[in-house]
C-alpha cells in the first residue's frame, strides 16, 4: 500500500477508534495497578511501535498511584516487510532491570517469537519479577506458547498500523489502529 506518483497514501480503514483505545488503556492501567499494588514498576518499552501506548499507559498508571520508571529496548523482526523474521533483542541498559519489577510494554504479540526472545533476554538480567502488557494480540498467528499478562485487544490476522504501529515507517501518527 505504498503511495504512487509522489501522492500521499490514503489513511487505512479504522479497526479500533481513539475512544475505544483510550478506554481500554484506562482499564488496562486499572488491572496492572491492582496486580502491582505497593510496587514501583520499571517499564521496559519496546521501540518503536509501543511508544504511543506506553506514553498513555504511564499517565494512566500514575493517575492510579503507581510509581514508574521507564527504559527502552528494541526487538527488530519486521524491517520494511510484513512478515516477521528472526528477532534481534537490544537491551540498552540491562543493569537497570536487576532486582526490579519489570513490565514490558509491547505494541503487538503476533507469532510470539519476539516476545519469547525478549522475555529470555530480560530474565537473564535477574529482575525481581517480569510481566508484559501488550496493546494487541494475534493468537491465530502464534508459533510459540507465550502471551502477555495484560492484553488490550485480541485482533484478527491483518497487518495493523496506527497508534505507534507502522508499515515501512509510515502511519505511526494515526490516533487509531487501522488495517492495510
Amino acid at each position: 500500500m505504498a503511495p504512487s506518483g509522489g501522492q500521499a497514501a490514503p489513511n487505512p480503514p479504522e479497526i479500533l477508534s481513539p475512544d475505544v483505545i483510550a478506554a481500554r488503556v484506562k482499564s488496562l492501567a486499572e488491572e496492572i495497578a491492582a496486580a502491582n499494588a505497593g510496587r514501583n514498576l520499571h517499564l521496559l518499552v519496546v521501540l518503536r511501535g509501543a511508544f504511543v501506548f506506553a506514553a498513555d499507559l504511564v499517565r494512566e498508571l500514575h493517575a492510579r498511584g503507581i510509581e514508574v520508571t521507564v527504559d527502552f529496548c528494541r526487538v527488530a523482526t519486521y524491517g520494511d516487510g510484513t512478515e516477521p523474521g528472526v528477532p534481534a533483542v537490544e537491551l540498552y541498559h540491562p543493569e537497570t532491570l536487576t532486582d526490579r519489577d519489570v513490565l514490558i510494554v509491547e505494541d503487538i504479540v503476533d507469532t510470539g517469537v519476539a516476545l519469547e526472545a525478549l522475555l529470555e533476554a530480560v530474565s537473564s538480567a535477574a529482575p525481581r519479577s517480569v510481566a508484559c502488557a501488550a496493546l494487541l494480540s494475534k493468537p491465530s498467528r502464534r508459533r510459540v506458547t507465550v502471551q502477555a499478562d495484560f492484553t488490550g485487544f485480541i485482533v484478527p490476522d491483518r497487518f495493523l498500523v496506527g497508534y505507534g504501529l507502522d508499515y515501512a515507517g509510515r502511519y505511526r501518527h494515526l490516533p487509531y489502529v487501522g488495517s492495510l
